[in-house]
């Protein structure tokens, strides 16, 4: 078993000592076949594929207890960084099948299409290192309300599925609060540019306030009548920037690839709170600081490339605005947390009947993508450690036997070195027009890997004669019954 994963789990309680046992076996199996079905990450063991699927069934496992022994770790490493940021989002699991529908399923973008909403907030450090999931809520809409938007106006905000943005900053508070050395800062898309959520701004309590960085959804958002100028927007071009920069900007629909320049401008305003209906009492005024980031000379035809980003941190200087921008920016890991979890982990083709099945074993997923993740960003943001920090002896000396055809050094290589190792297997070439290692080809690359060093273990120099094999006591006896 992966050693990290005792780590992982070493708060873990499912009040049963069996079913904690499986549950490391599962992430085990999990994590070394991260994109296989449920019963090829079993190795097609018919026992090991009935016990979890017993797991997943027994009203014991939860995914709130899962999480909440991933999330003691999360924080754990959080607190070795001066700055974390929290990125929350909200995504969609398509469970549509042709022949049956998944019990507690809901309707998605269509009432033909089913599955889960999630939302999630991970931790990120400013260099896009991924420490972990510290929340996950998954829930199934109800097919009675859908389509019916004019109603779900007039609910209140705790009602409405946006207060889970809400939500989400009073929890980065309550991590902010367990680590006091530690800056914790919010991030959120557009989605999240809640009136309420600046209201939760102002009624948190100092010890336990997290900053924060939400993208604007309303550039023409009310400012408050004592305000120079009626709109969001309108108090921005009248500021003179505070500098620019270039940016490489990527195509897409609409978009044409181009080296931008970005020009920054910042201020300070008070937003007048927008009418709630049988809202008592009125929502407050509130004071927060603005970034707007700004293509300059956009090609005739397409729109400027900008955002802007509303902030609880410092704008006064170009380092501090764009500062702001930076933090913004990480927020896109979490949309390669999320492509990890559909495309590598292949959440949507499990077949598992209902929702109460689903959750854990997502949970469960969900390390594995952060592992999957952090293996990627700590090869490229500490090379020089060595790859022992996340891989074992026996797959870094099979890796190395089949890769390089030579003998093993005398120490492990470092992580850099191993990591390049690790993406040929699974396909990177290392070179300048592949671009750096990504998750992709990590994950086909870390499957390889662990193959190789059950190999190794089992058939390699350092193996245990055939004889004591098979005499030495099984492991986990017993444990197949949970």
């Amino acid at each position: 078993m992966n050693a990290w994963i005792d780590d992982e789990f070493a708060t873990l309680d499912l009040n049963d000592l069996r079913l904690d046992k499986r549950a490391r076996r599962i992430l085990d199996r999990f994590a070394s076949k991260p994109s296989l079905s449920i019963p090829a990450a079993c190795d097609g063991q018919e026992a090991e594929r009935e016990a979890a699927y017993r797991f997943f069934d027994n009203d014991k496992v939860d995914d709130f207890e899962i999480l909440r022994a991933h999330r003691h770790a999360t924080v754990q490493r959080m607190a070795a960084y001066p700055v974390v940021l929290l990125a929350q989002d909200t995504t969609e699991f398509d469970f549509t099948r042709p022949n049956e529908v998944v019990a507690g399923a809901g309707p998605l973008t269509s009432e033909t299409r089913l599955g889960f909403h999630t939302h999630v907030q991970v931790a990120f450090t400013p260099a896009r290192l991924c420490l972990g999931t510290i929340d996950a809520d998954t829930w199934g809409r109800d097919p009675g309300e859908f389509g019916k938007r004019r109603q779900k106006r007039t609910k209140p905000i705790q009602a409405k599925e946006s207060f889970r943005w809400v939500q989400g900053y009073e929890r980065a508070c309550e991590v902010a609060e367990q680590l006091p050395n530690t800056q914790v800062v919010s991030v959120g898309d557009a989605e999240s540019d809640i009136y309420e959520c600046f209201g939760a701004v102002l009624s948190a309590e100092p010890k336990r306030k997290a900053d924060w960085v939400i993208r604007a959804g309303q550039f023409d958002r009310l400012l408050a009548p004592n305000e120079e100028h009626r709109q969001l927007q309108q108090a921005l071009q009248h500021r003179r920037a505070l500098g620019s920069f270039d940016m490489k900007i990527t195509t897409k629909e609409g978009r044409s690839a181009r080296d931008a320049k970005m020009v920054v401008r910042s201020a300070t305003v008070t937003l007048k709170p927008p009418p709630r209906p049988g809202t008592q009492p009125r929502l407050p005024q509130v004071t927060i600081n603005v970034v707007w980031v700004r293509e300059a000379n956009p090609p005739a035809g397409e729109d400027p490339v900008e955002w802007m980003l509303l902030t609880s941190l410092p704008v006064e200087t170009f380092e501090q605005a764009c500062l702001v921008a930076d933090y913004y920016a990480c927020r896109w890991q979490i949309e390669i947390y999320f492509k990890v979890l559909k495309s590598g982990c292949q959440i949507e083709k499990l077949q598992l009947e209902t929702a109460e099945r689903i959750k854990p074993c997502l949970a469960l997923y969900m390390i594995v993508g952060w592992r999957v993740l952090y293996a990627t960003m700590l090869g490229r943001n500490c090379p020089e450690l060595s790859c022992e920090v996340i891989f074992s002896a026996a797959e870094w000396k099979a890796v190395w036997t089949v890769q390089k055809q030579e003998p093993l050094p005398s120490q492990a290589p470092s992580l850099g070195v191993f990591m390049k190792l690790v993406g040929e297997l699974g396909g990177h070439t290392g070179q300048t027009w592949d671009g750096p290692l990504g998750p992709k080809r990590l994950w086909i690359g870390l499957q390889r890997t662990t193959d190789f060093g059950h190999a190794w273990r089992l058939f390699g120099p350092e193996a245990a004669p055939a004889r004591a094999r098979k005499s030495a006591p099984a492991k986990e006896s017993g444990a197949a019954s949970v």
